[in-house]
């Protein structure tokens, strides 16, 4: 179970800015960043994301709908790897409709919340929910043999934080089978020409969308706490193709109607106009 966490000190507000950021550096600050605000995010965002619940991105798309995976009538017995799984939401909600998957993730904070909601479900439910794994590994090293899995997954997890995608790509295409799936969101690129607001202020373009200077958080001394990197549409899709992907089609969800709530730049308000998520769905060939 989570035991809660012993005080820190309060750190300096991190300074915000657009510089290089190389793949060590990137994995450094993210992993101990969502070690330290892990508990924060869940908070927030856990009931919107739920338990067991396979949700695409902040508009509340969900697998249900969508499908993205396949039939999940067929998704029984398949191995799936999720990729950035956090407190392995979609995971669950794969081993409910009878496949196999793995919950991969880089902070063990995350994991450890992941085991929190299993523990809680074992504990409630009779039968006891279907177990999975939960890895800690970096998703440009998966820890897994060649054509490992059936399918693979990532909603919002680890791809925005990694400095060479394309090799996590080749990764992905190693552990799957040909004809397996390679379904992944990510922020819509187009957002970042505009600023990360909910509001009206959010709704100007104000830097280059060709800009893919990473966006940097460093602490007094210059060290990098957070490092978000920025693709756009055709090198998601040059990375894919150079992997061994066939890129079958790109999501991207309306806001709908019902969702009111504001998550960090996604509103109903830049939903109506902008988009903010792209749902990549890729074959292995």
């Amino acid at each position: 179970m989570i035991q809660a966490p012993a005080p820190r000190p309060t750190p300096e507000e991190p300074e915000a800015t657009r510089r290089p950021a190389g793949a060590a550096e990137s994995s450094r600050a993210n992993r101990g960043w969502w070690d330290r605000n892990a508990d924060e995010y869940q908070s927030d965002h856990g009931e919107f994301l739920g338990d067991a619940e396979f949700v695409w991105g902040p508009e509340g798309a969900t697998e249900d709908e969508l499908q993205l995976l396949g039939p999940t009538a067929d998704l029984k017995g398949a191995a799936v790897l999720e990729i950035g799984a956090g407190a392995a939401q979609c995971s669950r909600w794969l081993a409910a409709h009878g496949a196999r998957p793995v919950a991969l993730d880089l902070s063990h904070r995350q994991l450890q919340h992941a085991r929190r909601i299993d523990d809680a479900r074992t504990a409630s439910t009779t039968p006891a929910p279907p177990a999975f794994p939960l890895v800690q590994a970096d998703a440009g090293a998966l820890p897994f043999t060649d054509a490992s899995f059936d399918h693979a997954c990532s909603a919002y997890g680890a791809l925005p934080f990694i400095a060479d995608t394309a090799h996590v790509m080749r990764e992905v295409r190693r552990v799957l089978r040909p004809g397996g799936r390679w379904v992944f969101s990510v922020t819509h690129p187009v957002r970042w020409a505009f600023p990360d607001e909910p509001g009206p202020e959010g709704l100007t373009a104000s830097a280059s969308y060709f800009d893919r200077t990473p966006y940097v958080e460093q602490d007094e001394t210059g060290h990098a706490v957070y490092v978000e990197h920025h693709r756009t549409l055709g090198d998601r899709v040059r990375e894919l193709t150079a992997a061994g992907f066939r890129l079958v089609d790109l999501v991207e969800p309306e806001w709908p109607a019902w969702n009111t709530t504001e998550w960090g730049g996604w509103s109903p308000l830049r939903g109506r106009v902008i988009p903010g998520t792209a749902v990549f769905v890729c074959i292995a060939l």
